[in-house]
């Protein structure tokens, strides 16, 4: 652990020139990481029909989306490969060659040949570039924050190192402004046909930049001393989790920081952005304008909170972030409902929807690209017109072999049976019961989207803000507490793993784990029991067994 003489060093009040540039190259370059990252999600749509062509269009997206979650799953390995390196071998060379294979990595998708020229080998090589992505970004986050956190003045670790914190939004936005100019300056037709390759392409004139600039930077000097006396690692996977005093740290991180961390995070600025747009029904731009409005007012407080950090702590601003969300997560999404798309609110409240059915003959309505067929039995076909139109509904249990039925507003309406009725039959049958309960629903005030004239902007853009506000809480402090917690020796491997781990699976599947969740049981708001339990269950361990670290002087 690092010892904790703090106190007793002396107490920097202005960054010198040298630590400005150490936060402007290492963020910069983590910036444009995160801006690989993310242009490929932003993209998808004209990935699948490019590289996935040898299937149906539902399928092709499917595998892209897939794809693109590699990158996510493979970030803890990126972690064990490049922390390892980045404890053998230095923290500024280690994160030089993952900003090196995340960049060529984007470069390379611009140039691959789609399907129709060179086949299945084109899908191939997309999923392999993605996985070098997920690798590199899980080598590059912990470089990135060990190397500041090690340059920083043990005062202003968290200050510094919340710089770091904002490059994902930053990341975020540049991919949103390169993709919207181009869209825009060379038209829907050309960009759909080769335009969306330019944004991947251009990456290589980032990554030349970035790279330049991290190369005026010297070793952490940290690392540079642990050389100099031949005292770094020789095993530092074998260090950080082959031996239970460093491994309890490891899991106590995940487990009672990180995990909490992380659902807050995707929650706030991912899941969001999602509830309003496909269940609330938002329009596309508007909902993007809203949450672009919010991080905009909500980023200065990652580098707020980072300061505070450094002033009472890590533990209880990222624990308070965290018990803040799951205690207010379903109020402030029901705030949501209310000012984004009031009409439909009403109708929930004032009409609420009822399937009767047998459960055990329902299938799990989980459509994430809104093609899928569900026509097995009655139920499914009941429920799949509720679930593709994002209507919240309550299950009422029947006997087995019940035909399934939806109750609203006072009419009861008997789905089809596919035992009775078959081939185009069947299908007339089921386009007339969803004008049926289309008609019912109408009837009862649920709107079929959300009327931009009835939206409360401003209200809305303030649950978005208090929603940021929390991930600021919880992320603005979680770099200096991770770099605190662990030995010089072996800081960068046993920080990356917990950090990946918990930001690339908790957080990173949370928007198709809570869309599933709402799926299978009808009610838009239950997908929001995820990121409460896990928040809550991090409070908990938190408070039990996470010790404080602002105060302690990581130097050995």
């Amino acid at each position: 652990m690092a010892t904790s003489s703090y106190d007793a060093l002396p107490k920097h009040h202005a960054a010198t020139h040298d630590e400005k540039l150490v936060i402007t190259a290492s963020s910069l370059g983590t910036v444009f990481e995160w801006y690989d990252f993310y242009l490929y999600g932003l993209l998808a749509t004209f990935i699948s029909k490019v590289f996935f062509a040898g299937v149906n269009e539902t399928t092709g997206f499917i595998l892209a989306l897939g794809a693109f979650a590699a990158g996510f799953a493979v970030r803890p390995f990126g972690a064990l490969v490049f922390g390892r390196i980045g404890d053998l071998v230095g923290r500024k060379n280690t994160f030089l060659v993952t900003m090196g294979i995340m960049g060529l990595s984007t470069f390379a998708v611009g140039l691959l040949p789609g399907y129709d020229t060179i086949g299945i080998a084109s899908p191939i090589i997309l999923v392999g570039l993605r996985i070098l992505q997920g690798l590199a970004l899980g080598g590059e986050y912990g470089g990135a924050a060990t190397y500041v956190a090690e340059h920083a003045p043990n005062d202003r670790r968290g200050l510094y190192t919340s710089f770091i914190q904002i490059t994902a939004t930053f990341g975020l936005f540049a991919a949103l402004l390169v993709v919207i100019g181009f869209r825009t300056g060379m038209g829907e037709e050309n960009f759909a046909d080769w335009g969306w390759r330019v944004p991947f392409l251009i990456s290589i004139v980032l990554l030349g930049v970035s790279m330049w600039i991290r190369m005026q930077l010297n070793e952490s000097p940290v690392y540079q001393k642990m050389k100099d006396e031949g005292t770094t690692s020789k095993a530092p996977l074998t260090e950080a989790f082959g031996r239970w005093e460093n491994l309890r740290f490891v899991l106590i991180c995940l487990f009672g920081a990180v995990a909490g961390q992380a659902v807050v995070w995707y929650g706030g600025q991912f899941y969001a952005q999602f509830y309003l747009e496909k269940i609330l029904k938002v329009d596309g731009l508007t909902t993007n304008m809203l949450v672009a409005t919010a991080l905009a007012l909500g980023t200065p407080f990652f580098v707020l909170f980072g300061w505070l950090s450094d002033k009472i702590g890590r533990k209880y601003i990222i624990l308070g972030g965290c018990a803040l969300a799951a205690a207010t997560y379903f109020p402030a999404f029901h705030a949501l409902s209310d000012a984004a798309n009031p009409a439909l609110s009403r109708a929930t409240a004032s009409a609420p929807v009822t399937v009767t059915a047998h459960d055990a003959e329902c299938s799990v309505q989980f459509d994430p690209v809104g093609k899928n067929k569900f026509d097995a039995n009655s139920c499914d076909i009941a429920k799949a017109y509720l679930a593709k139109n994002g209507i919240n509904y309550a299950n009422k249990e029947a006997p087995a072999g019940t035909v399934a039925s939806i109750s609203v507003g006072g009419q009861t309406l008997v789905a089809p049976d596919p035992a009775k009725v078959t081939g185009t039959e069947r299908a007339d049958a089921i386009k007339a019961y969803g004008e049926a309960v289309k008609g019912a629903l109408t009837a009862a005030g649920y709107p079929e989207k959300a009327d931009p004239a009835q939206i409360d902007k401003v209200k809305v853009v303030g649950v978005l803000f208090y929603l940021v506000l929390l991930v600021t809480m919880v992320y603005g402090p979680i770099a200096a507490m991770l770099v605190e917690l662990f030995p010089s020796r072996i800081r960068y491997t046993s920080m990356s793993l917990p950090y990946h781990l918990g930001n690339g699976w908790f957080g990173g599947f949370l928007p198709t784990t809570a869309f599933a969740m709402v799926a299978a049981t009808g009610d838009i708001y239950y997908g929001l029991w995820y990121p409460v339990v896990v928040a809550s269950a991090t409070v908990v361990i938190g408070l039990l067994f996470l010790p404080e670290t602002f105060k302690r002087n990581i130097d050995d």
